[in-house]
């Protein structure tokens, strides 16, 4: 019989013919070394977004508001990232961080909207 051996450690592995680890703490391991690039940057995007939505939360208070560029980079604001644009007819375009938007508008200033559909 062939001696199986933990992916992770190198420990003889002992149970089922296709058990690959020792044990649960292994295969844990073993899968976050894997996985920890991808993750990495997903919970770097995700904290970026997060933090946009706050800000734009922050300076919208009311649902409807107007703000300037050095306002939102002051306050740590990441023009790069998003997760929806909506345009409307008139080809305005908003882009939002979950239900907070903005818009540019004339000069460096910023429509702030709330979008009342995702609101229960």
């Amino acid at each position: 019989m062939e001696k199986r051996l933990c992916l992770e450690c190198g420990k003889p592995v002992y149970g089922r013919i296709d058990k690959k680890f020792c044990d649960d703490q292994c295969r844990n391991s073993f899968n976050n070394k894997q996985n920890s690039d991808s993750n990495n940057y997903v919970r770097n995007v995700h904290n970026v977004l997060r933090r946009n939505r706050r800000i734009l939360e922050e300076l919208n208070p009311n649902g409807k508001s107007k703000t300037t560029r050095s306002k939102l980079t002051e306050k740590g604001f990441d023009f790069s990232y998003h997760t929806t644009t909506y345009t409307t007819k008139a080809g305005a375009t908003y882009y939002f961080c979950y239900e907070y938007g903005y818009l540019p508008i004339e000069g460096d200033y910023f429509a702030l909207v709330k979008k009342q559909e995702y609101v229960n």
